[in-house]
């Protein structure tokens, strides 16, 4: 069984960092598998973030993060990160990492939630000012 475990979320003050993680079991990266993070914010839609390729590492970007966040892959702990700085209010939100099975191009499934497979349960980020 397939499975995503988000962790890492909390309460920062704006401009701190924040690394979230995304522990996978069922599966591992060795396997074609695209990773993404989303967000979603109370009374809106989710937004995608990052994605990236266990095959080839690479990686994509929202205009909304990119330059701020880095997304990362760990195969021997089958596990992907979201380093997160410079962190701003209109970042707070439930994250939430899935997994496409198969792997898609990045650069699509970054704003596609419909193109994955399987999502972890949400982690909180709350960022004061």
């Amino acid at each position: 069984e397939v499975q995503l475990q988000a962790s890492g979320g909390g309460l920062v003050q704006a401009g701190g960092s924040l690394r979230l993680s995304c522990a996978a079991s069922g599966f591992t990266f060795d396997d074609d598998y695209a990773i993404g993070w989303f967000r979603q914010a109370p009374g809106q839609g989710r937004e995608g973030l990052s994605c990236i390729s266990s095959s080839d590492g690479s990686t994509f970007y929202s205009d909304s993060v990119r330059g701020r966040f880095t997304i990362s892959l760990d195969n021997a702990k089958n596990t992907v990160y979201l380093q997160m700085n410079s962190l701003k209010p209109v970042d707070t939100a439930f994250y939430y990492c899935a997994a496409d099975q198969g792997g898609g191009a990045v650069q699509f499934l970054v704003s596609d939630p419909k193109g994955y497979d399987y999502w972890g349960q949400g982690t909180l980020v709350t960022v004061s000012s």
